[in-house]
C-alpha cells in the first residue's frame, strides 16, 4: 500500500467497555474502518451506540479491550497534539484567557510553537473562524456559535493529523448550527484538514460528510458505510433521497447481539 493510499486512521475490530458502579457496559462491539487524509468522515447512530465512546478512544483516552486504533501506521495508547478534540460545550474555553490567549495556550502548553510563531499562528487560525475582531475578547462576551469558532480554531491551530468533533453543533439552535456546518465546509475548502465528526443527526451527517459510516444501536457495532458522497447532496432531491436511504439503513433489522460482552 502506497504512502498515498495508506490510511491515516486504522480502526481494526475495536471493542470498548467502561464500567459503571454495578456492571461493565460494552459501547461498541469489534468495530472497524479507515479514515483517509482529507476525508470528511461521519460517526452516525442514534443515542448510546458508543459514537462518542469511539472518538474518545481515537483520542487515546480509552484504551479498547479488543482490536486496535493506529495513527499512520502506529498504535495510539494516549491522547497527543497529533489528535485534537472539540467537544459540544461550550465550557470548554478557559474563561480567563481571551480568544488569541486560549488558542496560543495550547500551542505553547504543548510545546508546538512559542513566542513570535505562536501569536502569528494564533491569529492565522482566529482569521480563519471570522473572529479577528474578537481576539482580544473573553469567552463570557461570546455568542454559542463564537465559543464553537474559538475551540475548532484552537484544534486546528495545532494543525493535527485529525480532528476529532463530538457534536460540537448539537447545543446551538437550529439557525446557528446550520451556519457552523456551512463555516466547517468553507473551512475545510481552505485547508482540507482530515476530520472525524460524531452526530446524531442524518441532516447533519449528508451536510458535513464525505464518508458516513452507520452504527447500531448499543452495543454499537458498524450497519453500513457511505463513500464519496457528494456536496451536490446537501440540497433538494437528491439529499431526501439520501436521508431516506440511511433511514432505512438505520432502522433495519439489528444486527446480532453479544450478551457475553454485557457482564
Amino acid at each position: 500500500m502506497t504512502e498515498t493510499t495508506a490510511p491515516l486512521l486504522d480502526v481494526r475490530g475495536v471493542t470498548l467497555q467502561y464500567k459503571t458502579s454495578e456492571h461493565r457496559i460494552t459501547a461498541t462491539y469489534r468495530v472497524d474502518f479507515q479514515v483517509f487524509r482529507s476525508d470528511r468522515f461521519i460517526l452516525l447512530g442514534p443515542s448510546g451506540c458508543g459514537k462518542s465512546t469511539l472518538l474518545k478512544a481515537v483520542g487515546g483516552y480509552l484504551n479498547p479491550v479488543e482490536g486496535e486504533i493506529r495513527l499512520k501506521g502506529m498504535p495510539v495508547t494516549r491522547p497527543g497534539p497529533d489528535r485534537m478534540m472539540v467537544f459540544q460545550e461550550f465550557d470548554q474555553l478557559l474563561p480567563w484567557k481571551t480568544v488569541k490567549e486560549n488558542v496560543l495556550f495550547a500551542l505553547v502548553s504543548s510545546g508546538k510553537l512559542s513566542g513570535k510563531a505562536a501569536q502569528e499562528k494564533a491569529l492565522e487560525y482566529i482569521h480563519k473562524v471570522n473572529l479577528t475582531k474578537f481576539a482580544d475578547s473573553f469567552p463570557h462576551t461570546l455568542s454559542g456559535g463564537m465559543k464553537q469558532r474559538v475551540a475548532i480554531a484552537r484544534g486546528m491551530a495545532m494543525e493535527p493529523d485529525v480532528l476529532l468533533m463530538d457534536e460540537p453543533f448539537a447545543a446551538l439552535d437550529a439557525l446557528t448550527r446550520r451556519k457552523m456546518q456551512d463555516e466547517l465546509l468553507q473551512l475545510w475548502d481552505d485547508t482540507h484538514f482530515t476530520v472525524l465528526f460524531v452526530t446524531h443527526s442524518i441532516a447533519e451527517a449528508i451536510t458535513i460528510g464525505s464518508r458516513i459510516l452507520l452504527m447500531s444501536p448499543h452495543p454499537g457495532q458498524v450497519k453500513a458505510e457511505l463513500n464519496s458522497l457528494p456536496r451536490s447532496t446537501t440540497h433538494g432531491d437528491a439529499a431526501r433521497e439520501l436521508e431516506r436511504k440511511i433511514h432505512a439503513l438505520l432502522f433495519a433489522e439489528p444486527v446480532e447481539s453479544h450478551d457475553e460482552f454485557h457482564a
